[in-house]
C-alpha cells in the first residue's frame, strides 16, 4: 500500500445515502470487479446485511475502493457490513504485486513453538497489517483468525492456515489476531466453529463426520473457541460432530448453535454460516438458507454471486432478528480507531524483525 493510496482513502460512509430499516439476514458475493446493472437492482431490492469479496473482485486499490462503495451505496447502507477472507498465505483475496504478500498462519505456529511470546506480538502486527489496508479500501470484517487446530488426521484444507495443534497456543496466537484487527477498525470472525482441524475431507467438497467423543472435543477442538467467546462474529463448519448431532452438520444443527456454540462455548456474537454453496451441505440453496437461520444461525452467506442460487436465497431471506442486530452494534463498539497511515511503514519494519528473530 502506497502513501498515495492511504492518502485517497476514506470513511466507510457513502455520500448521499441514509441508514435503512432492518436488512435482511444474508450477505452476498457479487460477480467481478464492478457491479452489473442487475445486482445492483438485486441489492438494492434484497437488501442484504453486507457482502462479501473474493480475488475475483479485487484489481487495484482504486478499483476496489469504488466496488466497496457502490456495494454500500446499492443498498443505501453506509455501514453495511463488507467482509474478505485476507488471512495470508494461500488464502488471500488482496495479492501482490497490488497488496502485500502477508505471510500465512503456519509461520507464527513456528515461531511460536521456540518464542510464544515473540510470535504473538508478530501475530498481532500482522493483524494490524492487515487491518490498515483493509481500512483504506473501506472493507470492515475480515474472516480471521482460525482457532481450528492442525491435527495429524485432518484434511490439508487447514494445514498451514492453522495457528497450530495445541489449544493453549493457538489461544495465545487466536486472541493476538483478534486485538490486533479489532484495535485497528476491522472486525475478527473466528472460525470455523465449534472447529474444523478433525474433518478428514474438504467440507468444500464434501460433507464431513467427526466421530471423535465429546470429552474429546471439549478438551481440544472446542477449547480456543470458549476462550475467545468474546469475538463479535463466529463463523460456522459444516461438519458432522456425530457425538453431538449425527444427522446434521453443525451450520443446520440447532443442537450444536444452541447446546454447544452458544452454550456449552458461551458465544454470543454474530453467527455467520459458511459458505452455503460448498458441497458439503445438500438441497437447495434457499432450503439450504433456511436451514441455517433455523438452526440459530444470524446470517447466511452465500459467496459464489450466481444469479439464480442468490434469488433462491432471497426468496426465503428474513430480516435480521433483533438479537441479531444487538450482536452486530456490539461488535462495531468494540472497534478501535482507524490508525493512521504512516503505521504502515513502521509496522512493517516491527513485523520483519519479529519473524527474523
Amino acid at each position: 500500500m502506497s502513501s498515495g493510496d492511504a492518502a485517497a482513502a476514506g470513511p466507510f460512509e457513502t455520500p448521499g445515502v441514509t441508514e435503512a430499516m432492518t436488512a435482511t439476514a444474508v450477505i452476498y458475493g457479487c460477480e467481478g470487479p464492478a457491479l452489473t446493472d442487475w445486482e445492483r437492482g438485486f441489492f438494492a431490492e434484497a437488501d442484504p446485511l453486507g457482502f462479501i469479496l473474493f480475488a475475483r473482485n479485487c484489481v487495484d486499490p482504486a478499483q476496489l475502493r469504488a466496488l466497496v462503495a457502490d456495494l454500500r451505496a446499492a443498498v443505501g447502507r453506509p455501514e453495511a457490513p463488507v467482509l474478505i477472507d485476507q488471512e495470508g498465505g494461500r488464502v488471500a483475496r488482496l495479492k501482490p504485486p497490488a497488496w502485500r504478500a502477508a505471510p500465512a498462519a503456519g509461520v507464527f505456529d513456528d515461531l511460536a513453538r521456540r518464542d510464544l511470546a515473540r510470535a504473538s506480538e508478530a501475530a498481532e502486527v500482522n493483524a494490524r497489517l492487515i487491518a490498515l489496508e483493509l481500512r483504506d479500501l473501506g472493507i470492515d470484517v475480515d474472516c480471521l483468525p482460525l482457532l481450528d487446530l492442525r491435527l495429524p488426521e485432518g484434511h490439508g484444507i487447514i494445514g498451514d492456515r492453522a495457528l497450530g495443534s495445541e489449544p493453549d497456543q493457538v489461544i495465545a496466537l487466536g486472541r493476538a489476531v483478534c486485538q490486533g484487527l479489532a484495535a485497528a477498525g476491522v472486525i475478527p470472525v473466528i472460525k470455523h466453529i465449534p472447529g474444523h482441524g478433525r474433518a478428514r475431507v474438504d467440507s468444500h467438497e464434501d460433507l464431513p463426520r467427526v466421530d471423535a467423543p465429546l470429552a474429546v472435543l471439549r478438551d481440544s477442538d472446542f477449547r480456543p473457541f470458549k476462550a475467545l467467546a468474546e469475538a463479535p462474529w463466529g463463523m460456522t463448519a459444516h461438519i458432522i460432530y456425530s457425538a453431538i448431532d449425527p444427522e446434521r452438520p453443525g451450520t443446520t444443527s440447532p443442537k450444536v448453535i444452541s447446546e454447544i456454540i452458544r452454550g456449552e462455548i458461551g458465544f454470543d456474537g454474530l453467527l455467520l454460516s459458511d459458505d452455503l454453496s460448498m458441497k458439503a451441505l445438500s438441497g437447495g440453496l434457499g432450503e439450504r438458507a433456511r436451514a441455517a437461520l433455523d438452526a440459530g444461525c444470524d446470517v447466511a452467506l452465500h459467496c459464489n454471486g450466481e444469479r439464480p442460487e442468490m434469488e433462491a436465497v432471497a426468496a426465503v431471506a428474513p430480516p435480521l432478528t433483533p438479537a441479531a442486530e444487538a450482536r452486530l452494534a456490539r461488535g462495531r463498539a468494540g472497534l478501535g480507531p482507524a490508525p493512521a497511515a504512516a503505521d504502515f511503514a513502521a509496522l512493517s519494519q516491527r513485523l520483519e524483525g519479529l519473524l527474523a528473530g
